[in-house]
């Protein structure tokens, strides 16, 4: 790697085994001479079982979870070049988002150690700061744990309650230890997902009451406005009526 910062390697390992650890000084630098390599498991100085002019390496016999950990060469000279080792069970992966599902249907979560063997899986909901073991034994009606291989793990919950929504954790036990992953779960009602829809047929009730709102006081407006010139005309020709006999009368005198 390059001068100055150091290499970094995950190792996953779910049994006893014995592993070699090598650190290859790259080409790079193949012109350095002068060094020393010192090998450390965390602090701890340890030496290495074999070397050639750029490579050493050390064996690790892994045979319980205290021999897990950081193991690290360092070289110093011109330059200080580092490799480091993380040894640790293998990590759970699961669904990151928060699984969602509705009140009184099935919510469903998974597990899984692709390519590692699991002794054993449990599930655990959180209660407050408790985790508590979830017991399909006892709660059959409620819980159903599925073993889908020595990798995969389910649990389904049925008839949701708003009150299962919250946090579970699923830990799977291997030889070296246990490894444990986060999952969330939400319980929505029907209603939710027809919040937006109902917000738009509001919207469009508010907008066409508005529109007929609007047609009502325009045809209020006009007819007032007819019933005004009617009015006018209907003035104007008893008006033009009252002229005409005023002039009869005076012919005739």
């Amino acid at each position: 790697g390059a001068s100055g910062t150091s290499v970094d390697t995950t190792i996953s390992l779910d049994k006893a085994v014995e592993v070699e650890l090598t650190c290859i000084l790259d080409k790079e630098y193949s012109y350095l001479k002068s060094f020393q390599v010192t090998w450390k498991r965390g602090n701890e100085t340890i030496s290495h079982t074999n070397k050639t002019d750029s490579s050493w390496s050390i064996k690790v016999s892994v045979s319980d979870s205290s021999k897990l950990g950081s193991y690290s060469c360092t070289l110093k000279g011109e330059k200080q070049l580092s490799g480091i080792f993380h040894l640790q069970v293998p990590k759970i992966e699961r669904k990151e988002k928060p699984t969602i599902s509705y009140l009184r249907d099935t919510g469903v979560m998974s597990c899984e150690c692709p390519g590692y063997t699991a002794i054993s899986w449990t599930w655990y909901m959180t209660n407050g700061s408790k985790q508590i073991v979830i017991n399909e034994s006892l709660l059959a009606d409620r819980y159903v744990i599925s073993k889908k291989s020595a990798s995969i793990t389910q649990l389904k919950i049925l008839k949701l309650s708003k009150e299962d929504g919250g946090e579970y954790w699923c830990e799977a036990t291997f030889e070296l230890g246990k490894s444990e992953g986060r999952l969330e779960l939400k319980v929505l009602s029907f209603v939710v997902p027809l919040k937006p829809f109902i917000a738009i047929v509001v919207e469009v009730v508010v907008f066409i009451a508005l529109i007929v709102c609007y047609e009502i006081y325009s045809t209020k407006v006009k007819r007032t406005e007819t019933e005004k010139e009617f009015d006018q005309i209907e003035h104007l020709k008893s008006e033009d009526s009252g002229l005409e006999s005023s002039e009869a009368r005076q012919r005739r005198i």
